[in-house]
């Protein structure tokens, strides 16, 4: 070894141990000072005087044993060190720079701290940037522990930068791995090359990234899945760990919910479905429109019932029970605000020629109307909003036209203008009547297995519906006057009569169905011929009548009996002669005059909307109509009414 030589051996600058054998070089004092990916001081370039010429290379068996001691001390990986220590970690991305591969120690981090510098060495004529074969990584300076996922994709970094060309040495500069890096390297051939020329091109990419202060930034979600390993010579510490969180956060949240996003994506679905409960239609409209996630979420049921129950027609009694648990609540709640704005589709779905007083009932998808003496059944189309021309079944009977009929237990109870009561089966074609009062029966109701009729002749009586029995009267009762309408309470204990109101008392009495005694009468206030033509029971201790006197009235027999609770008066002072209510807060009414349906609101007194149906020529009643959550149906004496607020 020349003087030159010895002079920096002396002095203890690094290159001056580049000649030395191997066993004569000092072993590393710890692994932030060994040679290596994680720990060892960076390469510096030697003085001047020195050249490759005055250089000893090792001998080939040497070499071999320091390569696999570098790999097999690249594959352990150094330990952690403290927070202030010097540790071959992975950096944030481009801040070891190209040809950087390598840990630093205490000498190395004071050379960092000036950019200056650093850009200085990377400009030496393209030497010292084999380096980015290591795949950029990090200085590790940081000092902060690694998670095991960033220390396996530093150990996969490492090696993969190895062989891409690890070994190329800076002009005067090296160590013992390098030298054996080198003869490996040299052993690969055009392979390595080439990697070495793309890890050369990389180095010029991140130094002009660093140069302009333009670094990107480490995105976690490319240290997931195939781009693990090429990831880890990319990325730096935090990034890996922020992908092992996200990773680890992300097995357990459900499936479906976006892996990054606000910190209010990431509660418990209880706790957001309770803070959601909160918002009214328009937030939770506007919720859904933010991501996929959230447009299902807010879909739920849950989140809806509560609006639901406040709207009108909704599927949902005021007890909270739902009556159309196929029907997503959400779709129930859009087609409601149709329902309150009044805005609906019209439509005839049938037409008859001569005048008649219809009367009808809905069956699932099946609409039984009452056409003169017959009785016919019709299938809906899918929409809804129209009817098969061909019924699907007719029942007869009858010498007179049909008044009045109800459906209960597969059956047709049908009450007719020739004083007779027919029993239809509605499958089949068996048809049993009899003789029940002595002039036309007007109305009828059938719960329980019990008949109760109704007639002009002034008398209510029972029937029994068994087959065995049929014909046999239970109790007749005198009202004293016609009757127009009836309706068995849901508790099967009692019925209500609304008469003509042509005495001197009130013309809604409820009667004992076991005894028919007389229990009690409602209000005293009707006027003459007030008479009620239609009453329904809402539940046991509540039930709504209308009629001549142009009121709907709310009954409600826990508070009193001599006052309804509510009333809602028809604006042109016309007949009321039907209504029908969705057991919450929707009322529809039929008037007499040009066949004006109405809607209420029952938490209002005034009325919500009308339609009117028919016009001056063709002036009719409404005798009788029915709706579901999304139409309609009215029937008037040339044809039946649909209202499609589905499709408005």
């Amino acid at each position: 070894m020349n003087a030159s030589c010895a002079s920096c051996t002396r002095s203890g600058r690094p290159g001056a141990w580049e000649g030395a054998s191997p066993r004569s070089r000092p072993a590393p004092q710890s692994r932030s000072t060994a040679a290596g990916v994680r720990g060892g001081p960076r390469p510096r370039p030697a003085p001047p005087h020195v050249t490759r010429s005055d250089m000893v290379s090792p001998p080939p068996g040497a070499a071999a044993a320091a390569l696999a001691a570098a790999r097999a001390w690249l594959r352990v990986g150094p330990a952690p060190r403290p927070l202030m220590g010097s540790q071959g970690g992975l950096g944030p991305p481009g801040d070891g720079g190209p040809g950087e591969g390598e840990g630093e120690s205490g000498e190395t981090r004071k050379l960092q701290e000036g950019r200056a510098a650093r850009g200085k060495r990377r400009k030496g004529k393209g030497k010292g940037k084999a380096g980015a074969g290591q795949g950029g990584r990090g200085s590790g300076a940081e000092g902060k522990p690694q998670p095991p996922q960033a220390k396996e994709a530093a150990g996969l970094g490492a090696e993969a930068g190895e062989r891409a060309g690890l070994g190329k040495v800076r002009e005067g500069g090296g160590s013992v791995e390098e030298g054996a890096r080198r003869i490996f390297r040299g052993d690969e051939g055009s392979a390595g090359a080439r990697k070495e020329a793309k890890g050369r091109d990389d180095g010029k990419k991140e130094e002009w990234r660093v140069r302009t202060g333009q670094r990107e930034e480490a995105r976690p979600a490319r240290a997931r899945g195939r781009g693990a390993q090429a990831w880890g010579r990319l990325a730096g510490t935090g990034a890996a760990m922020a992908a092992a969180a996200e990773e680890e956060a992300g097995a357990r949240e459900p499936a479906g919910r976006p892996a990054a996003g606000p910190a209010l994506l990431r509660l418990p679905e209880e706790l957001l479905l309770l803070i959601c409960s909160y918002l009214d239609m328009q937030a939770l409209g506007r919720l859904a429109q933010v991501c996929r996630w959230l447009r299902r979420f807010t879909n739920c049921d849950l989140l809806w019932r509560r609006i639901a129950r406040a709207s009108l027609n909704s599927g949902f009694t005021r007890l909270g029970t739902d009556l159309m648990a196929s029907v997503p609540v959400k779709e129930r709640v859009k087609v409601s605000q149709n329902w309150r704005l009044g805005r609906c589709r019209q439509g005839i779905l049938l037409k008859w020629k001569c005048s008649q007083m219809p009367w009808m009932q809905l069956e699932g998808d099946s609409l039984y109307i009452s056409q003169a003496n017959f009785i016919l059944a019709y299938q809906f189309r899918p929409d809804g909003a129209s009817l098969n021309r061909r019924p699907l079944g007719v029942f007869a009977g009858h010498d007179e036209d049909v008044c009045h009929f109800v459906l209960a237990n597969s059956h047709i109870i049908s009450a007719g203008g020739d004083g007779k009561i027919g029993v239809h089966k509605i499958h089949s074609t068996f048809t049993v009547k009899y003789s029940a009062h002595e002039q036309e029966v007007n109305c009828v109701d059938c719960k329980g297995g019990i008949i109760v009729s109704g007639s002009r002749d002034r008398t209510a009586k029972v029937w029994p519906l068994a087959s065995g029995r049929l014909g046999q009267c239970l109790h007749t009762i005198q009202t004293e006057d016609r009757v127009w309408s009836i309706a068995i309470s849901p508790l099967h204990s009692s019925f209500v009569t609304g008469t003509a109101c042509c005495g001197h008392f009130s013309p809604l009495r409820i009667w004992d169905l076991n005894s028919g005694q007389l229990m009690t009468h409602l209000g005293g206030d009707f006027p003459p011929g007030a008479g009620v033509l239609d009453v329904m029971y809402e539940s046991p201790s509540t039930l709504l009548s209308c009629g001549y006197d142009t009121y709907v009235r709310y009954w409600d027999l826990r508070a009193s009996v001599r006052k309804c609770v509510m009333e809602w008066e028809e604006p042109h002072d016309s007949t009321l002669y039907c209504l029908q209510t969705d057991g919450n807060h929707l009322l529809a009414t039929g008037s007499s005059y040009y066949g004006v349906v109405r809607l209420w609101d029952r938490r209002q007194r005034a009325c919500l909307h009308a339609f009117p149906l028919t016009s001056t020529p063709l002036s009719s009643p409404v005798y009788c109509l029915r709706f579901t959550t999304r139409h309609l149906y009215a029937a008037l004496s040339y044809n039946l009414h649909g209202l499609d607020f589905q499709t408005p």
